[in-house]
């Protein structure tokens, strides 16, 4: 099968537009992230999501929905992240721990109440991006044109946010309402990410990328660039293999954002040999 046969079918050039959106996505959020030292964040919200996806599937909605539905419960558990790690009273692994973990036990309870972990809970746990539907592409879409625009319009604000948030507030940036939107953006992401790479990997879409542009050591606008290059490149050549080789295409996808960064860094570290 040569790859005009593969790009024809319906349901992979929907995976490989939503999937594209969604790292780009990802990319550009885990950036603001890894550099203010959330990182972990990814995982705590993959946790909530799996408790949310129970809750939702429990009650009855159609999996054609799930997507949606649970988007409020882990915007909500994205601001109570929030508001542990901004009391300076519990430092933001522990606020993470604290959510996570009520996510997976609530997860965890209300699957065995629903007699187990049924097929479409399972599912989501390991993402199955081929099964992308246009309610969730639609999403992708309208969540990549906000953070896009979030980032462009705020872009000095978050730069000075993210490398000093004392500074940056006493410039008068409004650090708390980019707080806010920052952490609201990366609970979107999280949840439209399970369905690229499943609830157990949501984080590596987070971090892989943004990590693997650090390495550059270029400017912040070119990391940004890169970051989304990288993550995109990831998803196209995850999806390709994945259905050549009839693997995980979540995974697939996780694989390729490692040989990045290991590409990149061994590059980095053979260059700088030489110098």
């Amino acid at each position: 099968m040569d790859l005009g046969e593969i790009f024809a079918y319906a349901f992979v050039q929907r995976a490989m537009l939503a999937g594209a959106l969604i790292a780009a996505v990802s990319a550009l959020l885990g950036l603001f992230l890894v550099l203010r030292r959330f990182s972990l964040i990814g995982d705590g919200l993959a946790h909530t999501t799996f408790g949310s996806v129970a809750v939702v599937l429990l009650v009855g909605v159609s999996p054609f929905y799930v997507t949606l539905a649970a988007l409020p419960l882990v915007m909500v558990s994205s601001l109570a992240i929030y508001k542990l790690t901004s009391s300076k009273k519990i430092n933001a692994d522990a606020a993470i721990g604290i959510v996570s973990s009520l996510g997976i036990a609530a997860g965890i309870t209300l699957s065995s109440l629903s007699g187990g972990f049924n097929v479409d809970l399972f599912s989501y746990l390991f993402g199955n991006i081929l099964t992308v539907n246009r309610t969730e592409l639609v999403l992708s879409m309208i969540v990549f044109a906000v953070v896009a625009a979030v980032v462009f319009y705020y872009y000095d604000d978050l730069f000075a946010v993210t490398f000093d948030q004392e500074l940056a507030r006493s410039m008068g940036v409004q650090t708390e309402r980019l707080n806010v939107i920052l952490f609201l953006l990366t609970a979107v992401s999280a949840v439209l990410a399970m369905k690229v790479a499943g609830i157990m990997l949501v984080s590596a879409l987070l971090i892989l990328p943004a990590l693997t542009a650090l390495q550059l050591s270029v400017g912040f606008r070119t990391t940004m660039i890169a970051a989304t290059g990288f993550a995109v490149g990831a998803v196209f050549c995850g999806i390709l293999f994945a259905f050549v080789l009839n693997l995980p295409a979540g995974a697939m996808i996780v694989v390729f954002n490692a040989v990045f960064l290991l590409l990149v860094f061994g590059i980095r570290r053979l260059f700088a040999g030489h110098g």
